[in-house]
């Protein structure tokens, strides 16, 4: 199995030996068996007993906790994490270097236009899409080619940035056109998403940034102590950056959902309050489905792309890319 979605409101989750067991007015639902779970993710509120979460520690299964309307991050929970000290002595004295830094920087930030580039080219290659004209992305190809370029040949971390930055609004400009226009989504928003697509690229960057956030903790290092990503109080900031490594798998992900009509607008709904778009709860189900079969390939390229981090920081010579 390992991971399992929880998002039902009326549920009292209860230990029952080694398994989990769900309860509804009293009456049991169901059992889960404890011991295939890696990950448990709870979706809005739930009467848990304390046995449960305490159970999960000691079995070292990550869980994550997010609000029930928009899914927002509210929290997560481990077991014990890794004792290496000396491994977050070694990333403190990295995050210090120009240099070393610099090198990251240049390992994750080409590869990851890189592979906009590659999915975007596939794309168009794809004659079953009738909507999408190669015309319409020529240009956006060469100029982040270009980007790339200016981005290897770069002398400092503030100038990728910029380059960073105007590449992704190249990107962005013809991502959008991958999309029929009843979805509308004209550019890329968050905080909150407005349109269906920006709500699952939302959803789908938040539970990625997570699986990072996770094996980054369970290897040893500091999520919030990067290379690339700024200092921000309160974000993981070191999982930011090896989430841009997988950022063009899930654009791909979302494109595929909706040109396959997995989803369609009927399956988003609007906050009155916000403005923001997000997945209906009965749409959710569906989506954690094909989200498990997803990040079941995503998975293990990030624990090896966390371990050659480890690896380079603490001999400083391997390359992440």
């Amino acid at each position: 199995m390992g991971t399992l979605y929880i998002d039902r409101k009326d549920i009292h989750i209860r230990l029952d030996g080694n398994a989990l067991a769900f309860y509804s007015n009293g009456k049991k639902e169901g059992i889960v068996p404890i011991a295939p779970l890696k990950r448990v993710i709870m979706v809005g509120n739930k009467v848990i007993d304390t046995a449960v979460l305490r159970r999960l520690a000691e079995q070292n299964i990550s869980v994550l906790f997010l609000s029930g309307k928009n899914m927002k991050f509210c929290g997560m929970l481990h077991g014990r994490l890794h004792n290496n000290g000396l491994l977050r002595l070694r990333q403190y004295e990295k995050t210090t270097n120009p240099d070393f830094c610099l090198r990251v920087t240049k390992d994750i930030i080409p590869q990851k236009i890189e592979s906009q580039v590659e999915f975007l080219k596939e794309v168009i290659d794809n004659k079953h899409n009738k909507q999408i004209r190669e015309i319409d992305f020529i240009p956006a190809i060469k100029s982040l080619t270009k980007c790339i370029e200016s981005i290897r040949d770069a002398d400092s971390i503030e100038a990728i940035r910029g380059f960073e930055g105007g590449a992704q609004a190249i990107y962005f400009s013809a991502y959008e056109k991958l999309f029929p226009a009843e979805l509308g989504f004209n550019n890329r928003n968050r905080r909150p998403p407005l349109d269906p697509v920006n709500a699952m690229l939302s959803l789908i960057y938040t539970l990625c940034h997570y699986e990072v956030v996770r094996e980054i903790e369970v290897i040893g290092l500091d999520p919030t102590i990067s290379f690339y990503h700024q200092f921000e109080y309160g974000r993981e900031s070191l999982a930011c950056d090896i989430v841009e490594f997988f950022r063009p798998s899930a654009d791909r992900f979302v494109y595929e959902l909706f040109n396959k009509t997995e989803f369609t607008a009927q399956d988003f709904s609007k906050d009155n309050e916000s403005g923001g778009c997000y997945l209906k709860k009965q749409s959710r189900k569906r989506f954690y489905i094909l989200y498990e079969e997803w990040a079941k390939r995503l998975r293990p390229q990030i624990t090896e792309k966390v371990r050659i981090l480890v690896r380079s920081i603490m001999d400083g010579k391997e390359p992440l890319s």
